[in-house]
């Protein structure tokens, strides 16, 4: 991923019969590295199931120390665990809000269910 291409370009004559001349020389900026911090952030105050969060986190400061060194390399093996890291908490995360909702819901109704059969027995019906 390049941040932006340099071009230079050497014109020829302007108003002879020469013919115009052009050279294009790309050269690569420096390659962005994200560290995933923020996210990892998010994770660790709001995913953080089995820890999964703030060693993402630790994996995201990592990376972003060695991003600071010039070692590109490792910043994108850091970067590329604590990207996985916080997918999985997501995913954890998310399925344990979802379980949570459903026996929520479920117990809430079950609870009802025995309160109106409470009634209906002291009522005699």
């Amino acid at each position: 991923m390049h941040k932006e291409d340099h071009n230079v370009a050497v014109l020829g004559g302007a108003h002879g019969s020469a013919p115009v001349t052009t050279t294009v020389i790309n050269m690569p900026g420096e390659t962005a590295v994200p560290d995933h911090v923020v996210w990892s952030l998010f994770s660790v105050i709001f995913f953080n199931a089995c820890c999964l969060g703030f060693i993402a986190f630790a994996y995201s400061v990592k990376s972003r120390d060695r991003k600071m060194v010039g070692d590109m390399t490792g910043a994108q093996a850091h970067a590329s665990t604590a990207k996985c890291l916080n997918i999985c908490a997501l995913v954890f995360g998310g399925l344990t809000t979802i379980i949570c909702i459903i026996v929520f819901i479920t117990s809430s109704q079950a609870l009802s269910h025995s309160l109106q059969q409470q009634i209906k027995d002291s009522r005699g019906y």
